[in-house]
């Protein structure tokens, strides 16, 4: 009878022991046994075949590293990045890019912004991609920029100006009278450029190949919506809003509540729940980050 003391990592709940012996004895070059080697029973050992007892040493080692878990590495384990988008970039180029450099598969972000759009994404690694949809029902701020007097196909600058209006006769009153019919619970239209899916497919692949199809308003909701300056057709703003908010389409209904039309050309993410866009860093600097992760690991 051997005692297992030494094994202290290993599992043996409801684990096939002639099957792990077997691996082991291939492994090693010997003919495959007709029976068990072992049995173990309340951590007990007791050697079945005395010709392999010499090999006991190997078997403890083997099984102890085969269930043992791997040591994860911080990323692994999780980590929140706070990261200002810069423009032009994807949120999945975002992703992607840490991913590459962490190395860990499991990396995923909270929310995603346009391309032409900058400011807050949330990315998370390891074991916090857990928190993503917590983070992603968070409140949301914008600052940007309406320019009046023209829409967009796409709602902004991805397509070009159409539909040209005059604006010179709206005065800064009727404009800041105008957010109040946007304050509080309303039902917002999504473009049809959009992620949103119908019936399987993107409705900006819809849209792309000249298909209309009838989108379902949503409830969102505005909890602050004010005008913060005035430079001709354009007007910058500030929004406070639930999670599904498009600012896209709030800059094309505040257009047509106008007369005028409006599109959105300047768009960033300020705040997500309690996180700032003062507290995040730029891709350059989440790379020198990580290497020093790495660096202190080793």
């Amino acid at each position: 009878m051997w005692r297992c003391g030494d094994v202290k990592m290993w599992r043996c709940e409801d684990v096939e022991m002639k099957t792990n012996v077997e691996m082991w004895k291939l492994n090693a070059g010997s003919r495959k046994p007709t029976g068990s080697l072992f049995t173990i029973h309340d951590s007990r050992l007791s050697i079945v075949d005395s010709r392999f007892s010499s090999g006991i040493s190997t078997l403890l080692l083997y099984f102890r590293k085969m269930n043992q878990a791997p040591e994860l590495s911080y990323f692994e384990t999780g980590h929140v990045f706070l990261i200002d988008k810069p423009y032009e970039w994807t949120s999945f180029d975002v992703v992607r890019k840490i991913r590459n450099q962490v190395r860990t598969k499991k990396v995923g972000h909270a929310g995603t912004l346009d391309p032409l759009a900058t400011g807050l994404l949330i990315v998370c690694t390891g074991k916090f991609t857990k928190k993503i949809n917590e983070y992603m029902a968070r409140e949301k701020e914008y600052t940007g920029t309406f320019t009046i007097g023209a829409v967009t196909p796409t709602y902004d600058l991805e397509s070009e100006p159409e539909q040209h209006k005059p604006w010179e006769m709206l005065g800064e009153a009727a404009l800041h009278q105008a957010t109040q019919s946007f304050m509080g619970t309303i039902d917002q239209r999504p473009p049809a450029h959009s992620a949103i899916k119908k019936d399987g497919k993107r409705l900006y692949e819809l849209a792309r190949k000249g298909v209309e199809v009838e989108i379902e308003p949503r409830k969102v909701t505005i909890n602050e919506f004010e005008l913060t300056a005035f430079r001709g057709p354009e007007v910058d703003f500030r929004v406070v809003c639930t999670t599904g908010t498009y600012i896209r389409s709030l800059a094309h209904d505040f257009g047509a509540l106008l007369g005028c039309g409006a599109y959105l050309s300047a768009l960033r993410r300020t705040r997500i729940g309690e996180f700032t866009i003062a507290e995040a860093m730029s891709m350059e600097e989440a790379a020198l980050f990580i290497e020093e992760k790495k660096n202190q690991k080793g």
